[in-house]
């Protein structure tokens, strides 16, 4: 039973439920379920993916019958905080023990990960990670293997092995850096051997091994040594200024975003010179503590050393020459001045890669930094989709955190390049990648896309989504809005969309959107102009007011969106997609339909003038003329379906009925439909259209474009 001050923690959070281990108790499959979530809980004790954990037991062997030792442990991927039974590899320990008979060395360590498979237990496992000797030679029944900042903050300082020694008495090893994988494991069995009846063993520049016989003892024993690292280190910091103290000072919050905004565009085009990036940006306190400081020129350049810090963040990051109270408006003058930086960066990591690179070794990836820190500003990420360009930030300021604590208690040091470049180039790491799912027709891609929080908008959006694009939401309605996102959280989850109230006749509410668009994503690729309003009424009874109405929102309104939204376009030199959803209307004179019709057909011209425009930017500008999509859209409530029934004299109920009957394939159009035609313009089959414009009418004779 736990006591009193056992759960009396200050830096690690106690989350051990004595019901909910009751529940589980004989089970130890499901306390290690149980305990890795915990973990996993807390971000100060490991980070998002990393760490793992595992379990020994007795289970009957299907094939003899006799009972056999089986370890469960923490498979290839996952996160130990969402960790189930699935993401688990079961081994016979006995097995994977006895493969240090046919070891060859460390020159062939690489080879015992398929052997591994030779040791599965449960077929239906999961693979086995290349950390699973590191538990296997271990001889505890319970074993936790964490990232916390505040040991790898003692595991990576120049004196780490003698402040972990008197630290803890003795009662934590160290074992030097060594790459993860079988030779560890064994240095790792020696470095017990040699001192039996530590409680875990520190791994130089990496992380912390603790280990318990119960579920409960390790989950305490982690807990308390992480504790004790983190207490030291407070103690220390307080002794001397952080990172040798400030240099300079931070611009005030709304100037940090707005310069974060205005910038972020420009940086993500110079970092998607091989493949389209998404950003993420923050100025978290510990972010700019850093990068405002006297050692950040020492420190930035010297790379992280865990090596779970390093895959996510690269070498090192680039660090921006400008001043924070720089004006950025011109983007001319500041792609210029940051050209060189950014060119510099890449013959850096080229250098870097032909140095240490292999016979064997993969090609030179993407030479663009992941991690670019803004002195008085913040820092900004950049990686294939939103969730990793989201955690190198997170890896990045748990690096900070290392390098904070190592300053304050001995001198920071990081992994020698050619080691950082084994584990960034290792060849498992590779096999891992090409294993990687083929990216998303719209991977990659930023799309806007205005009323969309019902209708014809929502599905553009949920196709978009659906083919790999981060969306923004975005309606003038806040009930629908927040109804929309809520959907999207759930389907999606918070890194693939953003959302935020848009009025497109209003031009401060359009810049406040495409501000929350590039803050949250980086940039802009795919604009959709959607929203819309509709009034049917005869000539005598249209009103200067209804007219007004209709033009602010169709033609004033894309033509805001548009004007602001390819001047991020601009900053990226990347080129872009404009999609306008205008109407048939805008092709066929209808009755009772003056003032939407000749909106409609306005649009169709702007788009066509703004296409002739834009083309040597590479901005591509298409329209989608639906059709009497009635499902789920808002254009018919307010009296439109009313408006339009009575001009064609019928009922409202029958017009969905009458509209497709109408058309030559006698089709009910759908918002699906109108999302798709949109998708074709985006998928990459249709690059070189522009100006174009695509009836999804079901087919209407009356609307060929002649």
């Amino acid at each position: 039973m736990a006591s009193a001050v056992t759960k009396n923690f200050k830096h690690v959070s106690y989350l051990w439920d004595e019901a909910k281990a009751a529940a589980l108790a004989g089970d130890e499959v499901a306390l290690l379920i149980y305990r890795s979530n915990l973990l996993g809980a807390d971000l100060r004790l490991t980070n998002y993916g990393g760490g793992n954990t595992s379990c020994k037991v007795i289970s009957k062997d299907p094939l003899t019958g006799n009972e056999t030792e089986v370890m469960w442990v923490k498979g290839s991927g996952g996160d130990l905080g969402t960790l189930k039974k699935s993401g688990l590899a079961a081994l016979y320990v006995e097995r994977l023990r006895s493969l240090k008979n046919v070891y060859r060395g460390v020159e062939h360590e690489d080879e015992m990960v398929e052997l591994f498979n030779h040791c599965i237990f449960d077929l239906a496992s999961k693979a086995p990670s290349i950390d699973t000797p590191l538990h296997g030679f271990l001889p505890f029944k319970h074993i936790d293997h964490l990232h916390p900042d505040a040991a790898i903050a003692i595991a990576a300082a120049k004196d780490g092995k003698r402040i972990t020694k008197e630290l803890f008495d003795g009662k934590i090893g160290w074992v030097e850096w060594k790459r993860p994988g079988f030779e560890l494991g064994l240095k790792m069995k020696e470095c017990l051997d040699e001192n039996p009846g530590i409680r875990g063993i520190m791994l130089g520049s990496h992380g912390l091994f603790t280990w318990g016989d119960t579920a409960y003892e390790s989950y305490v024993n982690t807990l308390e040594v992480i504790e004790t690292c983190a207490d030291y280190l407070e103690k220390n910091i307080k002794n001397k200024p952080v990172f040798g103290g400030a240099k300079i000072q931070s611009l005030p919050k709304q100037e940090r975003l707005d310069k974060a905004a205005a910038l972020a565009p420009t940086l993500r085009g110079f970092c998607s010179s091989a493949v389209k990036m998404i950003g993420h940006f923050t100025d978290d306190d510990r972010v700019l503590e850093f990068i405002n400081s006297k050692d950040l020129d020492r420190l930035a350049p010297m790379g992280t050393s865990c090596p779970d810090h390093f895959l996510r963040t690269k070498i090192s990051p680039l660090v921006l020459n400008l001043a924070p109270e720089e004006s950025v408006a011109d983007i001319a003058a500041v792609k210029s001045k940051l050209a060189p930086q950014f060119e510099a960066y890449r013959k850096m990591y080229a250098k870097y890669y032909e140095t240490c690179k292999h016979p064997n070794s993969p090609a030179m990836r993407d030479a663009n930094p992941v991690v670019i820190l803004y002195p008085g500003v913040g820092m900004f990420t950049f990686s294939k989709d939103k969730q990793t360009a989201r955690v190198a930030a997170e890896f990045y300021i748990n690096a900070i955190n290392v390098m904070k604590g190592a300053e304050a208690v001995s001198e920071y040091t990081s992994l020698p390049r050619q080691e950082a470049f084994n584990i960034e180039y290792w060849l498992l790491e590779e096999a891992k990648l090409q294993r990687m799912p083929k990216p998303k027709p719209l991977s990659g891609r930023i799309a806007l896309i205005t009323g969309s929080a019902g209708g014809i908008g929502k599905a553009i959006a949920q196709k978009f989504a659906d083919e790999g694009a981060c969306v923004i939401l975005s309606d003038n309605n806040p009930e629908r809005l927040e109804e929309a996102k809520g959907e999207f959280n759930k389907k999606y989850g918070k890194d693939v969309f953003t959302g935020d109230i848009l009025d497109v006749t209003n031009a401060a509410t359009i810049a406040k959107t495409i501000h929350t668009a590039v803050l949250a994503f980086g940039g802009l690729d795919i604009v959709v102009n959607n929203a819309g309003l509709s009034i049917s009424k005869a000539l005598e009874d249209h009103t200067e007011k209804d007219w007004d109405l209709l033009y602010d929102v169709l033609v004033k309104g894309q033509y805001l969106v548009t004007q602001q939204s390819v001047e991020v376009m601009r900053k990226q030199n990347m080129g872009g997609d404009v999609l306008n959803i205008v109407s048939k209307n805008a092709l066929v004179s209808g009755p009772n339909n003056a003032g939407y019709g000749s909106a409609k057909a306005a649009q169709l011209h702007l788009s066509r003038l703004n296409a002739a425009e834009l083309g040597k930017d590479r901005i591509r500008v298409n329209v989608v003329n639906p059709d009497a999509v009635i499902s789920g859209s808002n254009i018919w409530s307010g009296g439109w379906a009313e408006g339009r029934a009575k001009a064609y004299g019928i009922t409202v109920e029958e017009l969905p009925k009458y509209y497709a009957g109408r058309t030559l394939l006698n089709e009910i159009i759908l918002p699906e439909d109108i999302a798709n035609a949109c998708f074709a313009f985006v998928g990459g089959l249709l690059n070189k259209s522009t100006g174009n414009v695509l009836n999804v009418d079901g087919g209407v004779a009356m609307a060929f474009v002649r």
